[in-house]
């Protein structure tokens, strides 16, 4: 799932607007569009996000065996 499809998501259970997150998140809610429209978030920039929402953001790769490698 795309980047913003997720902070769509988030949105609707935060029952929030995309503009009031880009608030919340320090950004301004043209530059926030512009960014979801380019999906060019750095996991910097959705940690920021989230931790602004008041969510935490959790990035890892899974293996099939069920091994996770995290940063």
């Amino acid at each position: 799932m795309a980047v913003s499809e997720q902070l769509k998501i988030l949105c609707v259970k935060l029952n929030i607007s995309v503009s009031e997150l880009a608030r919340l998140s320090g950004k301004s809610p043209q530059a926030f569009s512009q960014k979801m429209k380019r999906e060019s978030f750095t996991v910097d920039e959705l940690k920021q996000i989230a931790e602004s929402s008041g969510c935490k953001y959790i990035g890892a790769f899974e293996l099939p065996n069920g091994e996770r490698v995290e940063y």
